[in-house]
């Protein structure tokens, strides 16, 4: 069903496409297939509702997002449960990214009540400058499958917080997260309007309506580069406020001095997160000569011993992949870099047995003998897949990592803290982890540069990204 000025409706019409689990092929549920017509009236229902909402008072707007934060976490199993089912994600990773979406919602309650203004001292003694910071207006969410609640509560959130009404467009593979998500912020309060919903099987054509919408004033997307490109070059033409997280090519720098045992159990760890369709998952390992042996059988054990099958068995750590289309980019890979000369460790197929084949699963794969040539040094990796370089030379390997069009993460392993420092001043990235496979939070900023992005989510950035700042010029 779509949601729009606080109904629940079918599409225009009243067509509907399945939802199906990824590990099996079974069919979950049904979505609303919304259309363009629909989109039309959840931005009309939004353009209406933004007055009074943004009326409110900060302290109003938060004790909203506080309750749907509550709710959130009092529902977290039956959400977890959802996802693993629609997006394939192993249950623990799914009530994780339950948690991590609540504190969205905490955080930038908190954050509603710290829009601060500022005055600023004029040359002239009769005259006096203040800066307000007020809502943009109307905002549109495009949100992805890989995180399909927190994902929606990153840009909910802040939206909400600032005092804008929002329309959101959730990915196709994973509609039923989204109306579960919707729905709590429904049961927490969130009047008519102010949150809209529009699922649908046709995303080009709904979405061409978010971009030419002279009603929308910012627009928030989670995706590939090539489709945030496009966004951005059709939200110009009026002038719409973008903040985009594209894609990522994260390198993964394990210096000389590192611990090769710790650095790879670190390695497995973050490739295997949601299966490796994470877009801050590393997709190059760069290891230095002297320590590569080691840590690459490390690695490889590792990530050999991961179990697959369906997410919802809490052994999981593999689960599968989002479509065939993910499948086949796997192999091509592969296959791409066998070709070149290439060395598959481990892994390197469709994983087929024990029921597996139903679904669409590809087993963990660590590729070594790597070289720039490849398919897999160049493209990004959405999968459980990960290629190992060698280098002998801390300047070199730096600049093989930064070269590439994407700079969203990049990781640094090295008990120097001088290198450390040195390599991620160096390193063009939006987030640098150091001895750390997880430098992200509600509480700091996530965003790339280069091709990676525009603007910021989280962190009081996050929230900047919905206010406009209007200057006030008064003579006494």
């Amino acid at each position: 069903m779509l949601f729009i000025g606080g109904e629940w409706s079918e599409s225009s019409t009243g067509a509907f496409f399945d939802s199906t689990d990824p590990a099996t092929g079974e069919v979950l549920g049904q979505a609303a297939d919304g259309t363009p017509q629909d989109m039309k009236r959840a931005i009309a229902a939004a353009q209406e509702a933004f007055p009074a909402w943004a009326a409110k008072t900060a302290y109003e707007r938060a004790a909203i997002l506080m309750k749907a934060y509550a709710l959130m976490n009092a529902k977290r199993d039956e959400l977890a449960t959802l996802m693993t089912k629609e997006q394939g994600k192993p249950i623990r990773m799914a009530r994780t990214e339950v948690g991590y979406a609540a504190d969205f919602l905490s955080w930038f309650a908190e954050e509603a009540k710290r829009v601060y203004g500022q005055t600023i001292p004029s040359s002239r003694a009769n005259h006096r400058f203040m800066v307000l910071q007020q809502p943009v207006g109307v905002a549109a969410a495009i949100t992805p499958w890989n995180y399909p609640i927190s994902m929606l509560t990153r840009k909910i959130g802040p939206a909400l917080a600032a005092g804008c009404t929002i329309v959101v467009k959730p990915a196709e593979q994973t509609p039923l997260c989204a109306i579960a998500t919707i729905k709590i912020l429904e049961e927490a309060g969130v009047p008519a309007g102010v949150v809209n919903l529009v699922t649908t099987n046709d995303p080009v054509n709904v979405g061409e309506e978010i971009l030419t919408n002279p009603a929308v004033r910012k627009i928030s997307f989670t995706g590939s580069t090539e489709v945030g490109k496009l966004i951005a070059s059709k939200a110009a033409a009026t002038m719409k406020r973008v903040s985009m997280e594209l894609g990522g090519h994260a390198p993964f720098i394990v210096f000389a001095d590192a611990d090769p045992v710790n650095a790879a159990k670190g390695a497995a760890a973050l490739k295997s997160l949601n299966t490796g369709q994470a877009c801050i998952s590393q997709n190059r390992l760069f290891v230095h000569k002297s320590i590569a042996a080691e840590f690459t059988k490390v690695l490889t054990e590792r990530m050999a011993s991961f179990p697959a099958g369906h997410g919802l068995d809490d052994k999981v750590t593999v689960g599968p992949l989002i479509d065939q289309q993910a499948l086949d980019k796997m192999q091509r890979q592969v296959d791409d870099a066998v070709a070149k000369g290439a060395t598959v460790t481990t892994g390197g197929k469709r994983l087929t047995e024990n029921g597996l084949d139903k679904g669409l699963f590809w087993a963990p794969t660590v590729i070594t003998n790597v070289t720039e040539d490849m398919l897999i040094y160049r493209e990004e990796t959405f999968g459980p897949m990960v290629p190992v370089i060698e280098f002998d030379d801390d300047d070199d390997v730096v600049a093989m990592a930064n070269d590439t069009a994407y700079g969203l993460a990049a990781y640094v392993y090295t008990p120097d803290l001088s290198r450390a420092w040195k390599t991620a001043e160096a390193l063009q990235f939006g987030m640098i982890g150091v001895n750390d496979i997880n430098p992200t939070s509600a509480a700091v900023p996530f965003g790339g540069i280069k091709e990676s992005g525009l603007g910021r989510e989280g962190a009081r950035e996050g929230i900047m990204e919905y206010l406009d700042s209007k200057v006030l010029g008064i003579s006494l």
